[in-house]
């Protein structure tokens, strides 16, 4: 995975960094594997805009992708590698043995052609989802489910993965990508691998209108809102408007929004870093 820049033969091109999909292999989905997307437009279902700055964007299709991983001991050939525009990583179809089709969160360094597997009796290479309890100590590892069967539900944006640090009794210690140590039960089940399409984080839209493309409309600042709209708006000339806070009052920098006695706080060892 590579990027690419372009020559400034338009004010968008001279900013403009994308990839170079060279690792994609098909430019058509499985058609069994899609449904249409219907988005709203930030509009609930009286009309009323309940969400701003969303509405317009390119047609989408949303690729069904499996997270659980529940085909245990069915070995299955990765197909192809795909875009999918409703994530930051990319997709790999696998074909099952028994006839399935599905599509899963593609890994760095995944090939077209390779066997890959799930469950208790896979072995710990890339691609392949075992249960926390079966990974080697020290492997990298990204798609964490947080209760066993669930679903991934931790780490599944490009280029991220995690570390199994330890083992503490029924528990195994993870190290997020955020900096956060948390115990996960060790019946839960992870993906061996870092997530691919690992240099997304150095894409540069290069232009506006590539957000409006993804459906995202123009943000205004609060500061720039009269008094009635916001609580940093008003002022003479281009005032600062004081604390940054949201439109309802709460503070946007260093208030902690975390319940003080949520359920899961007892798994945390140690906190992300600010």
């Amino acid at each position: 995975m590579a990027v690419r820049k372009f020559k400034p033969t338009t004010p968008g091109q001279r900013h403009k960094i994308i990839g170079t999909f060279e690792e994609i292999t098909a430019h058509v989905p499985e058609k069994s594997l899609v449904f249409g997307k219907k988005t709203s437009g930030g509009r609930n279902n009286v009309g009323k805009m309940t969400m701003r700055y969303l509405g317009g964007g390119h047609r989408k299709m949303i690729r069904i992708v499996d997270f659980k991983r529940n085909k245990d001991g069915v070995p299955a050939v990765v197909k192809t590698i795909e875009y999918d525009p409703n994530r930051s990583a990319r997709i790999a179809l696998l074909f099952y043995a028994d006839g399935e089709k599905r599509y899963i969160i593609a890994p760095n360094g995944l090939q077209v052609g390779v066997t890959l597997m799930s469950g208790e009796t896979a072995a710990p290479e890339i691609g392949n989802a075992l249960p926390l309890q079966n990974i080697p100590v020290g492997t990298v590892i990204h798609n964490i489910e947080l209760r066993p069967g669930q679903g991934a539900a931790l780490v599944r944006s490009a280029g991220n993965f995690a570390q199994l640090t330890s083992r503490e009794g029924k528990y195994c210690v993870i190290k997020l990508p955020s900096g956060e140590v948390r115990q996960i039960l060790s019946t839960c089940k992870a993906t061996i691998g870092s997530v691919g399409n690992s240099d997304h984080g150095l894409e540069s839209s290069g232009k506006a209108g590539r957000s409006r493309w993804q459906g995202r409309r123009p943000r205004n600042r609060g500061v720039v809102m009269n008094p009635v709209d916001h609580p940093m708006g008003g002022g003479e000339g281009r005032a600062s408007g004081g604390h940054p806070r949201s439109r309802t009052g709460l503070y946007a920098k260093g208030l902690k929004t975390r319940a003080p006695k949520k359920h899961s706080s007892k798994y945390i060892i140690e906190r992300r870093k600010k």
